[in-house]
């Protein structure tokens, strides 16, 4: 799956993952490959990519997120940088 990560400034995140974990405004939920087309608000919270053995967290400000076609794009409106 390809995952895009972009904020009004610039793009975040761009590449192959093997699953994501987004926080859904409904609760976090998780997609993996050959989801049902889902579009979803999100809340304030932990983006999780994981690309096979590794795990990488990015902190978002809210935003949207659309997956189709195993193509998962997190529109966020700012990422919280540690």
């Amino acid at each position: 799956m390809k995952l895009t990560i972009i904020t009004p400034d610039k793009p975040v995140y761009d590449g192959d993952v093997t699953s994501v974990t987004v926080p859904g405004s409904a609760g976090s939920f998780e997609v993996l490959k050959d989801h049902a087309p889902i579009v979803s608000t999100l809340e304030d919270g932990k983006v999780i990519i994981r690309t096979g053995k590794s795990e990488k967290i990015i902190r978002i400000i809210g935003g949207v997120v659309e997956v189709i076609h195993n193509e998962i794009t997190v529109l966020a409106e700012g990422v919280i940088e540690d």
